[in-house]
C-alpha cells in the first residue's frame, strides 16, 4: 500500500513556473511507475506526465511537451513535475499516481493504469 502526497501548488501568472511534488510513503517506491494527470472544472482528468521506473523513459502530453519536466528522487520517495511558462489553460487540480511496475519500461498514459492516487493540489494560473 502506498499513500501519495502532493504539493506546491498556487497561483502564477501566464508565463510563470511552479514545481509540484508528490511524495509518497511505502519502501518500495523504486519499482513505482509514476504519473501526473490533471482536472479542470468540468473536464474529465487528463494525463500530463508519466515516469517509469529507475525514471528510464518519461513521457508527456503534446500540450504541456517541452514546458513540463518529470522526473523522481528514489531516495526521497518523490516525483516531481516542473512547470514552466504556464498558460491560463493549465490551471486545474493536478493530481499524481502511481503503479507497482519493477523492471517494467512501458507507458502509462490512462487513469485506469494506476492503483494509487493523491488527494491533488490546485494549481492556477492568471492571464
Amino acid at each position: 500500500q502506498v499513500q501519495l502526497q502532493e504539493s506546491g501548488g498556487g497561483l502564477v501568472q501566464a508565463g510563470g513556473s511552479l514545481r509540484l511534488s508528490c511524495a509518497a510513503s511505502g519502501r518500495t517506491f523504486s519499482s513505482y511507475a509514476m504519473g501526473w494527470f490533471r482536472q479542470a472544472p468540468g473536464k474529465e482528468r487528463e494525463f500530463v506526465a508519466a515516469i517509469s521506473w529507475r525514471g528510464v523513459n518519461t513521457y508527456y502530453a503534446d500540450s504541456v511537451k517541452g514546458r513540463f519536466t518529470i522526473s523522481r528522487d528514489d531516495a526521497k520517495n518523490t516525483v516531481y513535475l516542473q512547470m514552466n511558462s504556464l498558460k491560463p489553460e493549465d490551471t486545474a487540480v493536478y493530481y499524481c499516481a502511481g503503479r507497482n511496475s519493477p523492471y517494467d519500461y512501458s507507458r502509462y498514459l490512462r487513469t485506469s493504469d494506476y492503483v494509487y492516487w493523491g488527494q491533488g493540489t490546485q494549481a492556477t494560473v492568471s492571464s
